[in-house]
């Protein structure tokens, strides 16, 4: 079958970070900080510099939204972009972290691919056509209830950055009462492969607030397209820029809804 455009331009985008990612070096890892503790480093400064020039010649008329400030607007089409989804993670060596490419119309995402650098794992789907991880079809899982089922979030830094020390503690309350009724609880500390994660049928869950846009944007189609459910934390359509998600293998959505609605 062939490949449809948007897909293919996404796995290609995405692979092409992946490898500046993989090849990057010690001097490459240095990080900066963006925040009290938002870091950022030349690699993911050059990876999202070849990903856009890679997407501006495919598709000169499309926008475009990098976590770095990458930035064209005014498009019907946006790619949203996060060179090195995980900065902390690669900083200091711990192997989980990702490129995470995806295209979005009207708030929906089209497309998507989220690459691994360090498994080389591909994951990626387009809207209609399913969703893939190293061109083999995936499917979320089927375990439930929750108290069978192994979940994944993250804290965010932004939070810390802001000083919004209630909110830090809401989540570890979150995180306290999801531990107290599934099987267990990761918090690997890179959304977009986590989100991946469960569509590959790995995770049976996630969630998480205090996200941007190219943190769960791939994410989000390729969990759909997984036969997955996504929304915000109320149930509702997910909003991109609205911060919050809860991703499932829909079987146990509705209960990790009871869950964070408790708090």
């Amino acid at each position: 079958m062939p490949v449809p455009p948007f897909l293919a331009a996404a796995r290609e985008a995405a692979l092409l970070g992946s490898r500046i990612v993989r090849r990057a070096s010690p001097r490459g890892r240095m990080p900066s900080f963006k925040g009290a503790t938002d870091l950022v480093t030349a690699t993911d400064r050059a990876s999202e510099r070849a990903i856009q020039h890679f997407l501006a010649r495919r598709f000169p008329d499309h926008g475009f939204v990098g976590e770095e400030g990458g930035r064209r607007a005014g498009a019907e089409y946006r790619w949203i972009v996060d060179p090195v989804d995980g900065t902390m993670n690669f900083a200091h060596g711990y192997p989980y972290y990702d490129v995470s490419v995806a295209l979005e119309r009207d708030g929906s995402v089209i497309a998507g691919a989220i690459a691994d650098p360090v498994t080389r794992d591909l994951f990626s789907a387009q809207r209609g056509h399913g969703a893939w991880r190293n061109g083999r079809r995936i499917r979320v899982s089927r375990r439930s209830p929750l108290r069978q089922c192994l979940l994944a979030t993250g804290f965010s830094s932004a939070l810390l950055d802001g000083g919004a020390r209630r909110a830090v503690r809401e989540q570890f309350r979150r995180f306290e009462d999801f531990c107290l009724c599934a099987r267990g609880v990761r918090r690997p500390g890179a959304a977009a492969l986590d989100l991946a994660y469960v569509a590959a049928g790995i995770f049976d869950g996630f969630w998480e607030s205090s996200l941007h846009a190219w943190d769960i944007a791939a994410g989000v189609v390729i969990v759909e397209e997984a036969g997955g459910r996504v929304t915000d934390n109320r149930g509702r359509t997910i909003d991109l820029f609205g911060g919050e998600i809860v991703a499932s293998n829909g079987r146990i959505h509705a209960e990790m809804l009871r869950v964070i609605g408790s708090r």
